[in-house]
């Protein structure tokens, strides 16, 4: 994407040079009033990347949230590693795009000296077409050259599917009424409107809440500070990770949004459960997953639906 920036200055810079000659320009569109900004919305007001940084580097778990598809986003995670190690930090990495039962494969590559992100997304058995490598090799590259350890922070997808189905119980603290029908809309969202009938409502939710018990677990598993690479949904303070952390009060919790056209003030995007936003620029264009009707599922929800941004794991 920086490329693409870059790209364009380049363009823009040709434009001006040729202004005498050309007889007429295409119109550039500005960039979006929030991009590149970020938000504390404790504060509320914006804040520079080296302020983001010092609180990366004094919180004992940094969250990063993201668009798993987009490569602003990877490359903003990429920043905050890169600042965090400027500062002297040595966290470990953790991701939910790695099964936690391939930990110890993972961690005696790492063991033998293995600083090679190819290798070591081997040895974590990561789904490369489900999470659209190479999108996270400079993140394991990065922290591998470090030899900051790498941490396989989540539930496997059978053991999801087990839950999701009803065969497996999970032990999980109590939810309150009000973060089980945030939960639940968020599953509705992922059904393009339709609501499962119960029983497969409450597993679906179950799973989701497991995998975000086992990412908490893997996250205190660390003895120093540890960032986790996840999508937004799962970082959000309000009913994910952070609920199921020993010491959530030293959680930075980082979501990165994508700017979208007409929404110009922080106000205008989900706040809810982030400590930080950190705005880029759109995404490529995605196609509709509602375009084509769900199979088994004819009724729309009859629920109004509360605004989220639920973080649905991509299907190997």
């Amino acid at each position: 994407m920086r490329n693409q920036r870059w790209a364009m200055t380049l363009c823009l810079g040709l434009g001006v040079c040729l202004s005498g000659a050309a007889t007429a320009q295409t119109p550039v569109q500005p960039a979006h009033a929030l991009q590149g900004r970020i938000w504390d919305t404790r504060t509320q007001q914006f804040i520079s990347e080296p302020v983001l940084y010092q609180r990366a580097v004094a919180a004992r778990y940094v969250l990063l949230g993201e668009k798993h598809d987009s490569e602003a986003h990877h490359a903003r995670q990429l920043d905050v590693l890169r600042g965090m190690a400027a500062l002297g930090a040595q966290p470990a990495l953790a991701m939910e795009q790695l099964d936690a039962e391939h930990q110890g494969a993972l961690s005696r590559a790492q063991s033998a000296g293995q600083t090679d992100a190819e290798a070591l997304a081997d040895a974590g058995q990561l789904n490369r077409k489900g999470w659209r490598w190479p999108m996270y090799k400079d993140l394991i590259a990065f922290a591998a050259q470090r030899q900051w350890p790498l941490r396989a922070a989540n539930l496997s997808r059978a053991e999801a599917r087990k839950i999701a189905l009803g065969e497996v119980k999970p032990v999980l603290p109590a939810a309150t009424p009000t973060q089980l029908e945030a939960l639940e809309n968020d599953v509705v969202q992922g059904h393009c409107g339709h609501r499962p009938e119960p029983a497969r409502l409450a597993g679906i939710v179950a799973a989701q809440r497991a995998r975000d018990a086992r990412m908490a677990q893997v996250l205190d598993a660390v003895a120093g500070p540890v960032v986790l690479i996840a999508g937004a949904g799962h970082v959000r303070s309000d009913r994910a990770v952070p609920r199921y952390l020993a010491a959530p009060d030293q959680a930075l919790t980082i979501a990165l949004v994508e700017t979208v056209a007409g929404k110009t003030a922080p106000a205008d995007y989900d706040r809810a459960g982030f400590d930080v936003l950190w705005f880029t620029e759109p995404g490529e264009v995605r196609p509709d997953p509602c375009a084509t009707p769900l199979p088994g599922l004819a009724a729309p929800a009859a629920k109004p639906l509360v605004p989220s941004t639920p973080s649905p794991n991509p299907k190997p």
